[in-house]
C-alpha cells in the first residue's frame, strides 16, 4: 500500500492530470517541487471581481514577481489553457484563505467558499524553471532534502496598483559558486516563470535577517562553496493581500502548486 505521506509516492506520477485528480481526492497535502518533471506549475490568486482589475494592474506593473499566465472569467473553476479539466477549487494540494488581510484557514478545498464573482489568476512559478536548472546539472537542495523551498519577504518594493501594494517575496536556492552564472542564464530564458534572479549573495542587502528562518517554506542546507541565490516569487501577491486587506482572497499555500499540462519548454523564450 502506498503511503501518501512519502514524497516518493507522488514522484511516481508521470501525468499531470492524474496528479491533479490525486490531490482532488486525497486529504494529505504535499509540496509539489519536482513532481511530473517537464510540466509547468502555477501559483494561485483568486479574488472577488471588485478587486480583479486592481490585481491585474498590480501584476502587470510587477511582472518579475507576478507573471500572469491565465485569467478566468468570473465564477469559472478551470484554467482552460494551462490545465484543461482542472478544478481550481480542489486541485491545489493546499489553499490559504485570507479575510481582510488575515490568514483565516488552510483548507484542502475551497469549494465551499466558491462564488459566481470570483476571478482566478494563474501566476508563473519558479518550480517550473527548476526543471531547466536540473537539466543543466544544477542541484536543487529543497528537492534533494524533500522540503519546501525557503521563501522570504524582502525590502524590495513592488509598484502599487489600486488597493494593492507591498514588497517582493523571493525564493532561495543555494547554488555552487561556479554554477551561479549558468543558473542566471538558464532561468533568464524563462521570464514567464520569474526569469533571472533578483539578487545573488548577501541576504541582508535585500532585508533578509536570517536564512534559517524563512517567512514561508522550510530552511535548507547551504554547503561550503555555495551562494544563496534569490528569485522573485509568486507568494508576493499573498504579501500584497496581507498588506492591502481585501475582504476575501484565496491563494495556494506556499509551495503547494497546481501542476499543469503545459510543458516548461513551452514557457522558454
Amino acid at each position: 500500500m502506498q503511503n501518501p505521506n512519502d514524497p516518493r509516492t507522488l514522484r511516481r506520477f508521470t501525468d499531470s492530470s492524474a496528479l491533479r485528480v490525486y490531490f482532488r481526492q486525497n486529504p494529505v497535502p504535499q509540496p509539489t517541487a519536482g513532481l511530473v518533471p517537464g510540466c509547468a506549475q502555477i501559483n494561485l490568486v483568486t479574488l472577488p471581481r471588485e478587486y480583479a482589475y486592481d490585481f491585474l494592474l498590480f501584476a502587470q506593473r510587477n511582472p518579475r514577481a507576478c507573471p500572469v499566465l491565465e485569467v478566468t472569467e468570473p465564477g469559472a473553476r478551470e484554467f482552460c489553457e494551462l490545465a484543461p479539466g482542472s478544478d481550481i477549487a480542489r486541485d491545489f494540494p493546499l489553499y490559504r484563505v485570507y479575510k481582510s488581510g488575515l490568514l483565516d484557514s488552510e483548507p484542502r478545498s475551497v469549494e465551499h467558499l466558491w462564488r459566481d464573482d470570483l476571478v482566478s489568476f494563474a501566476i508563473g512559478c519558479s518550480f517550473s524553471f527548476e526543471w531547466a536548472l536540473m537539466r543543466a546539472g544544477i542541484p536543487i537542495r529543497h528537492i534533494e532534502e524533500n522540503r519546501n523551498v525557503p521563501m522570504y519577504l524582502t525590502n524590495i518594493p513592488c509598484k502599487s496598483a489600486g488597493i494593492f501594494s507591498g514588497c517582493m517575496v523571493v525564493s532561495m536556492r543555494p547554488i555552487p559558486g561556479r554554477l551561479v552564472p549558468l543558473a542566471v542564464t538558464t532561468t533568464a530564458r524563462m521570464p514567464r516563470v520569474h526569469g533571472a534572479p533578483v539578487h545573488v549573495g548577501d541576504p541582508a542587502a535585500i532585508g533578509i535577517k536570517n536564512l534559517d528562518c524563512p517567512d514561508f517554506g522550510d530552511p535548507v542546507t547551504i554547503n561550503p562553496g555555495e551562494v544563496p541565490v534569490f528569485w522573485p516569487c509568486g507568494v508576493t501577491p499573498q504579501a500584497a493581500v496581507m498588506r492591502s486587506r481585501p475582504w476575501l482572497a484565496i491563494t495556494h499555500a506556499p509551495g503547494h502548486m497546481l501542476v499543469c499540462d503545459v510543458k516548461n519548454a513551452d514557457l522558454m523564450d
